[in-house]
C-alpha cells in the first residue's frame, strides 16, 4: 500500500486533521504547489471519474484540506491552532466559509472551476481547456465602532486597525497590521453600516479586495437616547409649569433652544420637536416625555404651601377612577 494510501485509510477511520499530509505537499509549500497537488488528486479520486470504493470519502477530504490551505486567512489560522481547533479533531471553519458554502474562498465555485479544468466540458470536445488562474473577491471586514451621541453632529474621525493575512511567493503566511483614519460621517444612525469599499481582506489572485464594513453603536448619553434618526428625552418641569404653561430651556449637542410647555400639561405627555433629531436626511425629530416633578415637602415654606392648596382648592386626583 502507498503512502498516499495510507494517508487516506488513517483519514477515511480517524478525522480529517493534517491538511498537508491529505494534499500531499509540506507545511511551507506555495500556493501553487497546494493547488497543483489538489488538481492531481481530484484527477484521481473524483467520484465522477475513480473507480476506487472508497472516492468520495477522499474527495471530501481533499476539498476539506483544500478549501483551508488555499485560503490565505483560513491556512494563518489553521498553521496558529493546529489540529485542537475543534472537539471532533478537524478544523473549525469560519462561519459562512467552509468548503460546500458558496461564498468568497475556496468553496463550491472554486471546486468547479478546477473540475471543470481537469474533465473538461462536452461543449468543447475531447481537447480541454487551459488551466484558469483563480481570482476571487476578497472578504468583507466588519467592524464595531462606539462613538458618543455628539458625533452624529458634528462629524468625526476614528483610526481602525486591522489584522489581515498575507501571503509570500514562497507561500508563507502571516499576519500583518495596518491602520486607517477613516472619517465618520455627520448624521450617522445607531446600527448604520459604513461601507469603505476595497479596504476588507485581500482578493485571491488577481481578485479584488473586499469591503470594510463600519458597524456604528452609540455609547449611553446621560439625556438623550437615539431610536433610528429620532432622539428621546425625559423633560422635568414644575407643577405651575406644566398647569400654567412655560418656555423651559432643552440642551442638545448642537446647542440649546427653549421648548414651550402647552398649559394644562399632564406627567407622561409626549412633544414632538420638528427636525431637532439627528442632522440626518431628512433630519429627525425630537421626543420630549415631560415629568412633573414636585418640590419636596421637607422645606417648611413648602409644606405651608401644600397645606393651603389642600384646603382652597377643590381638586380630587382621583375622580375619574371608579371605586370598588
Amino acid at each position: 500500500m502507498s503512502t498516499e494510501d495510507t494517508v487516506f485509510r488513517e483519514i477515511a477511520i480517524v478525522t480529517f486533521r493534517d491538511y498537508y499530509a491529505v494534499l500531499g505537499v509540506e507545511r511551507g509549500a506555495s500556493a501553487e504547489a497546494i493547488r497543483a497537488a489538489y488538481r492531481k488528486l481530484a484527477r484521481k479520486y473524483h467520484p465522477d471519474v475513480s473507480k476506487e470504493p472508497d472516492a468520495d470519502v477522499r474527495m471530501k477530504a481533499l476539498n476539506e484540506a483544500y478549501a483551508v490551505l488555499s485560503d490565505p486567512e483560513k491556512r494563518a489560522e489553521y498553521d496558529a491552532f493546529g489540529t485542537d481547533r475543534s472537539p471532533s479533531g478537524g478544523f473549525s471553519h469560519a462561519p459562512g466559509r467552509g468548503p460546500a458554502s458558496g461564498q468568497d474562498g475556496a468553496g463550491v465555485g472554486a471546486f468547479s472551476e478546477i473540475f471543470e479544468h481537469i474533465f473538461g466540458r462536452e461543449s468543447q470536445g475531447p481537447r480541454r481547456r487551459a488551466a484558469p488562474q483563480f481570482d476571487g473577491r476578497g472578504e468583507d471586514h466588519r467592524v464595531r465602532v462606539e462613538l458618543d451621541l455628539d458625533d452624529s453632529f458634528h462629524g468625526t474621525t476614528r483610526q481602525i486597525t486591522l489584522r489581515s493575512p498575507s501571503i509570500d511567493a514562497r507561500g508563507h503566511v502571516s499576519m500583518r497590521e495596518r491602520t486607517l483614519e477613516v472619517k465618520i460621517p455627520r448624521g450617522v444612525r445607531e446600527g448604520q453600516v459604513i461601507r469603505l469599499a476595497g479596504q476588507g481582506h485581500p482578493g485571491f489572485g488577481e481578485g479584488p479586495a473586499g469591503d470594510l464594513q463600519l458597524e456604528v453603536h452609540f455609547r449611553p448619553h446621560p439625556t438623550l437616547q437615539a431610536e433610528g434618526r429620532h432622539l428621546r428625552m425625559r423633560l422635568p418641569v414644575a407643577p405651575w409649569e406644566a398647569a400654567l404653561g412655560a418656555e423651559v430651556p432643552v440642551s442638545l449637542p448642537d446647542g440649546a433652544l427653549r421648548v414651550r410647555i402647552p398649559e394644562g400639561s399632564q406627567g407622561g405627555r409626549q412633544l414632538r420637536i420638528r427636525g431637532r433629531g439627528l442632522p440626518a436626511s431628512p433630519p429627525g425629530d425630537l421626543l420630549l416625555d415631560l415629568v412633573v416633578v414636585l418640590p419636596p415637602a421637607s422645606d417648611p415654606k413648602a409644606r405651608v404651601l401644600y397645606r393651603r392648596m389642600a384646603e382652597e382648592l377643590d381638586f380630587d386626583p382621583r375622580s375619574g377612577v371608579r371605586q370598588g
